[in-house]
C-alpha cells in the first residue's frame, strides 16, 4: 500500500531513536536492494562558473566572489577523455554539470553529441544544466540521456532564504519536462544550510510526493565555501545527516540514495552509518564540480573494510518487483 509521507510523518521518523530509525531503514533497504552493493557515479563540470543564479551555497554563482572563473562549454573530445578515465576507475554512471540558469538552444546539439559519445563508451549518462524547456528535454532524451539531475535543495518554506532568482515551481516544472521526455529523475537536496529539522522533513516530503518518485536521490551536506553567503553556516550534527539518509530510504524505497557533496568531510564512521541507513550510491572521484571529494583509493579501502562492492549492473531501468516490505508503526516523536 502506497503511503503518503507528510512533513509531520517524516518529522516523526527523524525523531526516532537512531537505532530504531536505522533498523526500519535497513529492512526497507533489504526489501529492494542488496545491502552490500553501491552504485558509483563520477561527476565532471563541463561548463564552470558564471552562473546567473544566486544560490547561497554555490561557488559558481556570478553573484558571489569565490575565485571561480567563468569558463566555456568543454569540447566533446575532452569530455569523452574524462568519461573514459571514470569508466576505467570503476564508475558506471557519468554525470555532467554546467553552471547555467538554463542552456541556450544553440548549446543543445553539442550536449547531444556529448551524450551520444559517453553512451557509446557503455556508461549511463546524467546531466544537470539548470532549467529545461520541454523541447530541450526531448532532444536530450533522444540523444540517449538516462538521467537528469535537478535538485529541490530544501523545503518550499526555507527555499527563499537560499535562492532568489528561481522559484520552487520553476524547479518542479523542469522535473515535469524531464518526465514528459521519458528520462529518469535525479533529485535531492542539501542539508546543513541553517534549515530546521522540519525543513528537512519538508524536503523529503516533496521528493516522496513526486509521481513517480525519483530514481536517484542525492543527499548533499553543505560544503562551506568562502565568498558564498553560507560560508559561516552552523555545522550540522553528522548524526542528523544519517537520519536524513535513513528517512529518505524509508520514504523512497526503490530510489538510489546517493551520498553526494560533503562526503569527504563526514569521515569513514559516518559514511559507514549512512550505508547502514540505506545509502547505495556515491559520487566517485577526486572532484565534485569545483569542490573536493573523497579520493578513489580511499573509497576502495573503505569499501574493503566494510565489505561493500560496486554494483556493476546499476542499470537505469526500474528495479524488479520488490519483496513484501514490512509496514511500520511509528513511535511518538520526541520533543525537539
Amino acid at each position: 500500500m502506497t503511503q503518503t509521507w507528510t512533513p509531520e510523518r517524516i518529522e516523526d521518523l527523524l525523531a526516532l531513536p537512531l537505532p530504531e530509525l536505522l533498523w526500519q531503514a535497513q529492512q526497507v533497504h533489504r526489501a529492494h536492494f542488496d545491502p552490500t552493493e553501491v552504485q558509483l557515479s563520477s561527476l565532471l563540470s563541463i561548463k564552470t562558473g558564471g552562473c546567473a543564479e544566486d544560490c547561497g551555497y554555490c561557488p559558481q554563482s556570478a553573484h558571489h566572489d569565490t575565485g571561480v572563473e567563468a569558463g566555456r562549454l568543454m569540447d566533446v573530445e575532452l569530455v569523452l577523455a574524462n568519461a573514459c578515465a571514470a569508466k576505467d576507475a570503476g564508475a558506471s554512471r557519468f554525470c555532467m554539470g554546467a553552471a547555467w540558469r538554463e542552456p541556450k538552444d544553440r548549446d543543445i546539439e553539442k550536449l547531444a553529441a556529448i551524450i551520444e559519445g559517453v553512451k557509446a563508451l557503455g556508461l549511463q549518462t546524467c546531466m544537470t544544466l539548470g532549467m529545461l524547456s520541454r523541447e530541450q528535454a526531448h532532444r536530450l532524451a533522444d540523444a540517449g540521456l538516462d538521467y537528469y539531475n535537478h535538485n529541490l535543495d530544501t523545503s518550499p518554506e526555507f527555499y527563499g532564504e537560499i535562492i532568489g532568482t528561481r522559484t520552487y515551481q520553476d524547479r518542479l516544472d523542469t522535473l515535469d519536462a524531464v518526465r514528459d521526455a521519458g528520462m529518469h529523475v535525479c533529485c535531492g537536496g542539501i542539508v546543513g544550510m541553517g534549515e530546521s529539522r522540519r525543513d528537512r522533513a519538508g524536503l523529503l516530503a516533496q521528493l516522496a510526493a513526486l509521481d513517480p518518485q525519483p530514481e536517484s536521490v542525492p543527499i548533499n551536506a553543505l560544503v562551506r565555501v568562502a565568498g558564498t553567503p553560507l560560508q559561516d553556516a552552523p555545522e550540522l550534527d553528522p548524526f542528523e545527516f544519517v537520519r536524513v539518509v535513513a528517512a529518505a530510504r524509508i520514504c523512497m524505497p526503490r530510489a538510489r540514495v546517493r551520498l553526494s557533496a560533503g562526503r569527504r568531510e563526514l569521515g569513514d564512521g559516518i559514511q559507514a552509518l549512512c550505508f547502514v541507513a540505506g545509502a547505495n550510491s556515491i559520487f566517485y572521484g577526486d572532484t565534485l564540480l569545483v569542490t573536493g571529494n573523497a579520493e578513489v583509493d580511499a573509497d576502495r579501502a573503505l569499501f574493503a573494510r566494510l565489505g561493500l562492492h560496486a554494483d556493476a549492473d546499476a542499470a537505469p531501468a526500474a528495479q524488479p518487483a520488490p519483496k513484501s516490505a514490512p509496514v511500520f508503526t511509528l513511535q511518538p516523536a520526541a520533543e525537539h
